[in-house]
């Protein structure tokens, strides 16, 4: 069998850094009407290059596939919208943002960040691919346009509109199968003295954080700033200054410029890369020993529902991401072992999980039926779900995460 190859450097991708098995779309939410239906499952196979060392899942799945029509909505968030909203203000008086500045969203989603650049006066614009979130946008006062981004798209967007003296990448960076052409359209945005920001997952912090939920078909890559940097030269892009955020269980935001205008990077970004040189990952020996951290994840989950199952006791999930289907498929997860679940997007109401087809119900479900344990499955999003959940005690409930570790409170 060939062997599929890198999509930075073309090498072959022959290093395996975690194998997941076998796995449906994350955020493929059935109706009642296709559960007698067949499911693809496809791999979950995370590879490591052993030439740049980019960490990636093959495209099993194309992105318009995944990303033409979309389950996640930012807003739902009350935490992330704060998010949002701490970066616009931070960007406005770092970069000294006025009326006349242009500021570009790559992935904007429901507009939860434009909107934030929208209320100071500051012209925006938001890229997202999905019809069904950028209507949301439009809708909230986002001016929005439909399509995915590479070196051609970028180049005429900036024609139409002008080019950006900041154009802001959040979780987007990861989910792009052709990774140099997005690059290239993210440079084609900038204007040559303008400024990129991107966030992603840190691929450091999902290891030490066992974090393995998050490697799902949209995240192609999982990267350090190491491979970062890596791609962002292929567009000629410098990583000028880096911060590491809590967010998604430890991300960084980068903040890179054009090579002719980028000057001197920070000391954080020394510090960032020491870091991950100590931890192993700028060598490829360094990317083993991960399979056994996930497998006991694995093994603590199951053990936790099996035993409440032979007890009598109720479990139900708060949340179903993404994340959180890769979790459950990969623990061969039962309906009858997690009744169903809440979200507080309408969207998934009355829908299924993909593979363990869990129900999927409105939050007030949950007050409603009681269960006995509320597993949170968006666990970067712990505080604010907890503080939600406080009145679960009031009927003796309680509260549980399978990562970092299971924990039960």
């Amino acid at each position: 069998m060939t062997a599929p190859l890198c999509r930075l450097c073309s090498a072959e991708l022959t290093h395996t850094f975690v194998d997941l098995g076998m796995s449906p779309p994350c955020e493929t939410f059935l109706t009642a009407d296709e559960l007698d239906s067949g499911e693809t499952f496809y791999p979950l196979h995370v590879r490591v290059c052993e030439q740049c060392l980019l960490v990636q899942l093959p495209a099993y799945i194309p992105a318009e596939e995944i990303f033409s029509h979309y389950a996640y909505f930012s807003s739902y968030s009350d935490s992330w919208v704060r998010h949002a909203g701490t970066y616009v203000e931070d960007a406005v008086d770092r970069l000294g943002l006025v009326e006349d500045s242009f500021v570009v969203e790559v992935a904007s989603n429901d507009g939860y960040l434009l909107r934030h650049v929208a209320d100071r006066g500051i012209r925006c614009l938001g890229i997202e691919p999905a019809a069904n979130v950028a209507e949301a946008a439009v809708a909230a006062g986002v001016p929005t346009e439909v399509l995915f981004l590479g070196a051609d798209t970028g180049a005429d967007v900036a024609a139409r509109h002008g080019g950006a003296d900041l154009v802001v990448a959040n979780n987007v960076f990861a989910h792009v199968p052709d990774i140099v052409d997005f690059t290239a359209g993210l440079r084609a945005l900038l204007v040559d003295d303008g400024t990129l920001t991107i966030e992603i997952p840190h691929l450091l912090r999902l290891i030490d954080g066992r974090a393995y939920d998050t490697i799902y078909h949209e995240h192609y890559s999982y990267v350090s700033l190491l491979t970062t940097q890596r791609v962002l030269a292929t567009a000629g892009l410098v990583v000028v200054d880096v911060e590491e955020l809590s967010s998604h269980g430890g991300s960084l935001r980068t903040w890179s410029k054009p090579a002719e205008t980028a000057g001197e990077p920070s000391e954080r970004v020394a510090k960032v890369l020491a870091d991950e040189e100590a931890a192993g990952l700028h060598t490829l020996e360094g990317h083993d020993g991960f399979a056994p951290v996930v497998s006991r994840v694995r093994d603590d989950l199951v053990s936790f529902l099996v035993q409440a199952s032979r007890e009598g006791k109720r479990v139900a999930a708060y949340g179903a991401p993404g994340k959180g289907n890769t979790l459950l498929n990969h623990a061969g997860v039962q309906r009858d072992q997690i009744e169903f679940a809440v979200d507080r997007n309408p969207f998934k109401h009355g829908r299924f999980l993909p593979g363990t087809h869990i129900p999927v119900h409105a939050p007030e479900h949950l007050d409603a039926e009681k269960p006995d344990y509320v597993v949170i499955m968006p666990w970067n999003l712990r505080s604010e779900i907890s503080a939600q959940l406080a009145h679960v005690r009031e009927w003796g409930g309680k509260l549980v995460v399978f990562v970092p570790e299971l924990e039960v409170w």
